[in-house]
């Protein structure tokens, strides 16, 4: 597609498409630059079914355009296709940004009625078992540039799709150091939400963050706890359903079948999430597939915490630091329960100052929400400017 140049002097007006806002980490980066933009004088649309953090869009300075934009109906996803043309068209808007496959169809659509500039960003890993669900992916590969969190994530973008180097841009997603901050945390709040844990003060909080999703891993720290067998230890998991309800059923049964009914709470979601880092003595990431990027070791680390995770993906990349060694956390072999086990038995022997200091020192360097943002505004830029073809 030709893309014309534009007024760069102009704020940037960007249309992001993302099925939902109910949580998770591509919402949060979806949040993160309608707030830069708002930061900047532009604006930012958003195309989504909406959920949880559209007040929080909203405040930020984002439009929610609310559309069923989770459908995989082909019918629908070229109706929308031609909405969102007519949507970027009506507001001027200078990017179509897709972060998901189902709304990238739409907006391939669209960039291709509109001759705009398109990016995309892979946000984790797609299932390619057969020719048609390849297909389905291709869409991520389509932009006229495709973001990718982590070096990790880009070389499985050029090796499994073919994209050429040259239209992968590689912007590490980004935390909010300041929100993630343990200096700025409420003693009294820490104290009020171990109690409504169940933890005992002198209980060792072991805290899973994600979705209550099997390949994140809450069945193998179950498993792995129980192999420690030490009553000193107390897990949570906190993390939105998202109407697995099966799953959390599975996880109860087998929290009762391992003898763990007082020593385990699944919290659901939780708000405020630095309060719950700081409230834990050790934070898990426990996911049984590869991460394309993983917040949980980056915000662990903000937050000054002992972090184990499963040695792939992102993590690996993330904890392993500038020098290639395990210099921030521990890490364990994917899927392993008794290997996490024995993780999580070295953490008492780790110089947790010193890695304190060190590991928030190395995200504020390298994995802000401000550098993934700059970044991000810089590549809008670009495109807009000089124009691109694919």
């Amino acid at each position: 597609m030709a893309i014309g140049t534009r007024d760069t002097e102009k704020p940037l007006r960007i249309l992001q498409l993302i099925p939902s806002l109910e949580a998770g980490g591509a919402e949060r980066a979806c949040l993160d630059i309608a707030a830069a933009l708002s930061a900047e004088g532009a604006t930012s649309w958003v195309f989504s079914e909406g959920g949880r953090m559209a007040d929080e869009l909203s405040t930020l300075g984002g439009v929610l355009v609310k559309r069923a934009a989770a459908t995989k109906n082909p019918a629908r996803i070229i109706a929308h296709g031609f909405a969102i043309a007519a949507l970027a068209r009506s507001h001027a808007i200078d990017i179509i940004h897709a972060r998901s496959r189902a709304p990238a169809w739409s907006g391939l659509i669209a960039a291709k009625l509109t001759g705009l500039p398109y990016v995309t960003t892979f946000h984790g890993f797609y299932g390619a078992q057969n020719s048609l669900k390849r297909l389905y992916n291709s869409v991520m590969i389509r932009g006229d540039r495709v973001i990718a969190g982590s070096q990790f994530m880009a070389s499985h973008i050029h090796d499994t799709y073919h994209c050429p180097h040259d239209r992968i841009a590689l912007i590490p997603r980004g935390i909010d150091t300041d929100r993630f901050d343990p200096a700025r945390i409420d003693a009294q709040a820490v104290h009020a939400l171990r109690q409504k844990w169940g933890a005992s003060p002198a209980q060792k909080v072991i805290l899973l963050p994600g979705r209550l999703t099997r390949w994140k891993g809450q069945g193998l720290l179950l498993d792995a706890v129980a192999r420690l067998n030490d009553p000193a230890l107390f897990t949570v998991m906190v993390g939105d359903p998202q109407g697995r309800e099966g799953y959390v059923s599975e996880l109860k049964t087998q929290i009762d079948r391992l003898g763990l009914a007082n020593a385990v709470h699944i919290a659901g979601h939780v708000d405020d999430m630095p309060t719950a880092y700081q409230a834990a003595d050790i934070i898990v990431s426990a996911s049984t597939d590869a991460e394309a990027f993983g917040r949980v070791p980056v915000e662990a680390m903000a937050m000054g915490k002992p972090i184990v995770a499963a040695d792939h993906g992102g993590a690996s990349e993330t904890l392993r630091g500038a020098e290639g060694q395990a210099a921030f956390g521990t890490l364990f072999t994917p899927g392993d329960a008794a290997a996490l086990a024995a993780a999580l038995q070295q953490i008492p022997a780790l110089p947790a100052p010193e890695m304190a200091t060190a590991a928030r020192a190395y995200v504020i360097a390298n994995y802000s929400t401000q550098s993934m943002c700059r970044r991000t505004l810089a590549l809008y830029r670009s495109l807009c400017a000089a124009g691109c073809a694919t």
